[in-house]
């Protein structure tokens, strides 16, 4: 898609957004470069919210001013690389996602930028860099210990050293099912177990098992800065027990 046609369609995607949720957004502006991610040289930057806070006692459109910026260059990048890249999807996709980063900025709550940091630590794992094994729980929260990132699922279990090496199996539920894999030689401290089997479908689903510490927390913020946990990935098939 030429410059001229992407800016068109940007600026009347914009103007269909209603204007309660514009509200504090000073404008649009579509830009011709391609931004590379300043770490990921694979990941390109499609949209960026830049926000613009004036001193207040409180948070709102009057205090917090965004303008939204769409990198053509960026998406002619993918388009390159993708013969089915979606132009027209991808750009009310990426336009949304930068509104909904003012929205949350206005509110005071930052769960997109922990969306981001999930994405951006599963691509770091997909190229096989060092990545935050604890990166998933940045995604959507869906209670439960079940998480998603990109389209993955992810359901934790916690496992006492001494019950793990007891188990012939492990169990788990998923979408009103009962399954039972394998139990994996090792448990380590996060072992990234990818799960296929019937029932399961097309879908991307990995069961995270992770060792049981008493001071839980505090690890987790340690090893995911220093790479000192010991991360395990493996696959298996699932076998139903109910239909």
């Amino acid at each position: 898609m030429r410059f001229e046609d992407f800016e068109r369609h940007a600026r009347e995607a914009f103007e269909e957004i209603p204007e309660q949720y514009r509200e504090g957004i000073d404008g649009l502006t579509v830009r011709r470069e391609r931004l590379v991610h300043p770490t990921l040289p694979e990941v390109f930057t499609l949209g960026h919210c830049l926000t613009e806070e004036h001193l207040s006692d409180y948070a709102g459109p009057d205090t917090m001013r965004s303008m939204i910026a769409l990198y053509w260059g960026s998406f002619r990048e993918l388009a390159a690389r993708d013969p089915d890249f979606d132009w027209e999807g991808e750009l009310w996709e990426t336009l949304t996602h930068e509104l909904r980063h003012h929205l949350e900025s206005l509110a005071g709550d930052d769960a997109l930028e922990d969306v981001d940091y999930a994405a951006d630590e599963l691509f770091k794992r997909q190229e096989g860099l060092v990545f935050d094994p604890w990166y998933y729980q940045s995604g959507e929260d869906y209670g439960g210990g079940a998480f998603a990132v990109e389209g993955t699922h992810y359901l934790e279990q916690v496992w006492d050293e001494e019950d793990f090496e007891r188990a012939e199996a492990i169990d788990f539920d998923w979408r009103g099912s009962r399954y039972r894999i394998r139990r994996p030689a090792e448990l380590g401290d996060v072992h990234l177990v990818r799960v296929h089997g019937e029932g399961l479908h097309d879908e991307s689903l990995e069961l995270v098992l992770l060792r049981k510490r008493g001071w839980w927390e505090g690890l987790k913020g340690l090893v995911a800065s220093s790479g000192g946990a010991t991360v395990l990935e493996s696959e298996v098939e699932a076998e139903r027990k109910n239909s």
